[in-house]
């Protein structure tokens, strides 16, 4: 059960939601795959199977094993994208984009945990030029996500510095919880996916949100809340009745680029069409 007003008195509290399928209807990189073949990021062939892989990721997403050889995928595809170029062409479409897959259900817990005077957290394995300025129309405190090398010539060198993806997401809220005072066990967390286990576990609210099959089984078997969450909202539709006004996210650990992480979904539907053949 949510608490509907924070005790001051107490240690603070944070709520942390996972990005995809949580807090967006769809992948936060996925969404932007038209914008990047514009912008010359991939090609249209790319483009065009974004539609089949958008489909297998709402219809179950990646397993582990999956996640790993795309993220290793992903970073040799990126290798020479300008970071610059992905960040202009997040922030030229991110609300024709982002805000109309925005979750109702997600945006009312947001507003509910401010005004609880908790901190929101979003934790994401997708990369800072998409997570970040997501972060900030949500009005999300602070934004944990993948951070990836950036060379002197403002490209990506297809070098991983900081992978935001099972362990390592429980990692860093419990170094959150050490340098801002969270006490995790009465925070909150929010995940679809059961990759997110040990992001769930760290706090004392875990909560399962349109969950894959693997971590509805967990969910019961543990007593945890199930969240159904299925009516995407203009945020702008809702501004009028929020009372706390959007706040700039703190970005803790910055992306892989969003176009290398569609590469590597697009990798990944390769190999699941090469191995139905």
């Amino acid at each position: 059960m949510l608490d509907l007003v924070e005790n001051h008195s107490l240690p603070r509290t944070a709520a942390f939601f996972d990005l995809d399928k949580t807090v967006i209807a769809k992948s936060s990189t996925l969404t932007f795959s038209k914008s990047f073949y514009q912008g010359g990021l991939i090609s249209r062939r790319a483009a065009l199977r974004t539609a089949y892989i958008q489909f297998v990721f709402l219809a179950g997403g990646a397993d582990h094993d999956q996640m790993e050889r795309m993220r290793k995928y992903l970073s040799a595809m990126c290798r020479g994208w300008n970071v610059q170029q992905v960040k202009e062409i997040v922030a030229e479409t991110l609300h024709d984009l982002i805000d109309p897959i925005i979750y109702d259900e997600a945006a009312s817990l947001i507003e509910q945990h401010h005004k609880a005077g908790r901190d929101v957290v979003i934790v994401s394995t997708s990369g800072a030029e998409v997570v970040e300025p997501i972060g900030e129309l949500l009005g999300a405190d602070r934004v944990v996500a993948t951070r990836m090398v950036v060379g002197e010539d403002g490209c990506f060198t297809g070098e991983v510095e900081y992978y935001a993806y099972g362990p390592t997401k429980a990692e860093a809220i419990k170094e959150l919880a050490a340098s801002e005072g969270y006490d995790l066990p009465r925070c909150y967390a929010y995940s679809d996916s059961a990759t997110d286990l040990p992001m769930l576990e760290s706090v004392g609210h875990p909560h399962a949100v349109n969950p894959d099959r693997t971590l509805r089984r967990e969910a019961v078997a543990r007593s945890w809340p199930i969240l159904d969450f299925h009516r995407p909202v203009r945020l702008k539709q809702r501004l009028p009745a929020l009372s706390v006004p959007p706040r700039p996210a703190l970005v803790v650990a910055a992306a892989v680029g969003a176009a290398a992480a569609t590469a590597g979904l697009v990798w990944y539907a390769s190999r699941r069409r090469a191995t139905a053949v």
